[in-house]
């Protein structure tokens, strides 16, 4: 299965990393099964960091390497999924023993939601009603060594704005 990576370096070989920014999966390596959703973060990364060039970096994930690890995988909003995010989101040093998590992004409009949710003017029930109108777009954290194993490097494609 393809999978890109979007970000202002090119990234030929996968680092587990931490953030100084809470995430939605916890720390890793984070990928996507579409390209347009990479290229958006390339782009965004691109603005913030005020450069002009970025890279789509496409990998092949061989699944059938992956079937002895631990993972996770959410195909759609629900209570786990909002649990799991809002762990990995709001308790410091939260760390799970996952080895790929897979499931919907929680971008800024998400967020926006996930917020009220958090403050108490949404339920969580109220919560996933809303996430499913949404077009969510998919994300992959790989999170551990073993899990980068079953990526290979492909190739990269050059953003420039």
């Amino acid at each position: 299965m393809k999978i890109y990576h979007g970000s202002t370096d090119l990234v030929e070989n996968p680092e587990i990393r931490t953030s100084d920014r809470t995430l939605d999966y916890g720390a890793g390596f984070y990928t996507t099964t579409s390209y347009e959703q990479a290229e958006a973060w390339v782009k965004r990364r691109m603005a913030e960091k005020k450069t002009t060039k970025g890279y789509v970096c496409i990998y092949d994930f061989d699944e059938s390497s992956a079937k002895d690890l631990n993972i996770l995988k959410f195909d759609s909003p629900t209570d786990k999924w909002v649990d799991f995010v809002m762990r990995n989101r709001t308790i410091k040093g939260y760390r799970h023993d996952y080895d790929i998590v897979f499931g919907p992004v929680a971008n800024d409009r998400v967020y926006a939601a996930f917020a009220l949710y958090e403050g108490g003017l949404l339920s969580k029930q109220s919560l996933i009603a809303e996430l499913k109108t949404y077009r969510l777009v998919d994300q992959f954290l790989f999170h551990t060594e073993n899990a980068l194993k079953t990526i290979t490097f492909i190739e990269a494609k050059e953003i420039t704005s």
